[in-house]
């Protein structure tokens, strides 16, 4: 498949009380060409790209999935660390900003097209894993990178986009993360890209509507209550 060709951050304001969630863009330009060969399964790699814990089988690079397919990744969320992750995309939505009721949104924000990912991901490797980002991005129809939005409170439709604060080896959490597409953009594919000289690896698979309500039982019960009583009081603060 063709490699995309640079990660975009949208500098939205998505925000509460006019504060700023979502980072600016990256400028990395993503580079090279690559072709991933099209399996039945996802295929191991004859020699893991990082080292991982013994018995950990990393997923070929390259390797491009459907949705509800599994493949084992590897990273390096910091200097000297090695995490390894068990993903499982399972579902791509077209969302609607009326999902984000209640959220400031700018002129610039309305001109993305908003999509939830949803990914099961367990902790195989040694490292903790802990607050830190689900490492997954989506390709639109430009072939650019996308990652994810960052809110400043729990958006209930769809949260889950950074793991908790102890995320340790046998941890597995339901994600859901939450991209703007620019330019009324398409969702054409979810990447686990690490690095530039990585060879992605890919799922495809049918886009489906967001429901309304369906994120609600994504989160933590009780939590969703509190956090919802703080967003409006933030908003009445504002």
């Amino acid at each position: 498949m063709r490699l995309p060709t640079r990660l975009v951050g949208v500098p939205l304001a998505l925000c509460l009380a006019a504060t700023t969630v979502l980072s600016g863009c990256s400028g990395d330009d993503g580079g090279g060409e690559g072709s991933g060969d099209s399996d039945s399964s996802p295929a191991a790699a004859e020699t893991p790209y990082l080292d991982v814990p013994e018995g950990v089988e990393l997923t070929a690079q390259g390797s491009e999935l459907e949705l509800g397919e599994s493949a084992t990744v590897a990273y390096e969320p910091r200097q000297n660390a090695v995490g390894a992750l068990d993903v499982t995309v399972t579902a791509t939505e077209r969302a609607s900003f009326s999902m984000f009721e209640g959220w400031e949104l700018t002129k610039e924000t309305r001109s993305t097209s908003p999509y939830f990912v949803r990914a099961t991901v367990e902790n195989v490797g040694d490292t903790d894993l802990g607050g830190r980002p689900v490492p997954l991005y989506v390709v639109d129809g430009e072939n650019r990178l996308i990652e994810s939005s960052v809110f400043t409170g729990t958006f209930e439709p769809c949260e889950g986009s950074t793991f908790p604060k102890k995320f340790r080896n046998g941890d597995r959490v339901k994600a859901c993360l939450v991209y703007l597409v620019p330019d009324k953009g398409d969702l054409t594919a979810v990447s686990f890209r690490p690095d530039q000289e990585f060879d992605p690896i890919t799922w495809t698979g049918e886009l489906t509507k967001a429901g309304a309500g369906q994120g609600a039982k994504q989160g933590s019960g009780g939590k969703q209550g509190d956090d919802k009583k703080k967003k409006k009081s933030n908003q009445g603060g504002g």
